[in-house]
């Protein structure tokens, strides 16, 4: 099986109804029937004075297993398709795919945390990438440095939260442990005392589950509320689009 790493950034504009995570989840719909989603992950990038940024500055990664080893070229000229498609004029997109076998995934590593730490320019997301596929698509194609450090971010293993990973969008209000354990989500108490949330024991989800990328895998963070009873740490915020 086979990891493909696919990263887009800045294909909205201020105003607009949907962001790049909106056009990152539905890229599921265009995988070709060899190709499974892992999950989309929402990279959140610092809101520095010289960066440009639509409202979040935040990238998104689609995450897709295959069995097919060829199978990057064609989810590259997809990904290109389906941002021609779907960006909104005035955008800076920006495209990265790497699969995790690639000799560029260390390099794209550091990069994702040099983001977080400093403005970099597209000359260094350039460099980062020069092992794997980066393409701007318009504008400034100022897109790329984050669809760089989007990817880098997630192959970390531990950064970003989940818009998109099996069933998490229909959880109702109050779930199970077991719930979300089934479901391949690991569910973690944030509590100083660090009490073991049990199968049976009930989640608050107030209507909006984001695991976070933390080990290499989703992991729900919760905080106890009460007897049996552990609540969703986060909530959504006002302007969030994904």
């Amino acid at each position: 099986m086979k990891r493909i790493y696919i990263g887009f950034d800045d294909t909205d504009v201020a105003g607009a109804g949907r962001g790049t995570g909106k056009l990152a989840r539905w890229f599921e719909k265009k995988l070709p029937r060899q190709c499974k989603l892992w999950g989309v992950v929402r990279q959140q990038l610092p809101r520095l004075e010289g960066i440009p940024f639509t409202s979040n500055n935040s990238s998104a990664c689609v995450v897709v297993d295959t069995d097919n080893s060829k199978m990057e070229e064609e989810l590259i000229d997809i990904a290109v398709d389906h941002i021609e498609e779907l960006f909104i004029e005035g955008s800076d997109p920006g495209l990265c795919v790497v699969s995790q076998d690639s000799m560029a995934v260390e390099d794209l590593k550091d990069f994702g945390r040099l983001c977080c730490a400093r403005v970099v320019t597209q000359m260094e997301a350039m460099e980062a990438a020069r092992l794997a596929h980066l393409s701007g698509h318009g504008g400034t194609n100022d897109g790329i440095i984050g669809a760089a450090a989007g990817v880098g971010l997630t192959l970390s293993g531990w950064s970003g939260r989940f818009v998109e990973f099996g069933r998490l969008r229909d959880y109702p209000e109050e779930a199970t442990v077991s719930d979300f354990e089934e479901n391949g989500i690991r569910v973690l108490s944030t509590d100083r005392n660090a009490l073991v949330p049990w199968p049976d024991h009930v989640i608050e989800t107030t209507g909006w589950v984001r695991p976070r990328l933390w080990g290499f895998g989703p992991v729900l963070p919760v905080s106890r509320i009460g007897n049996n009873r552990w609540r969703v740490v986060g909530e959504k915020n006002a302007d969030a689009k994904a």
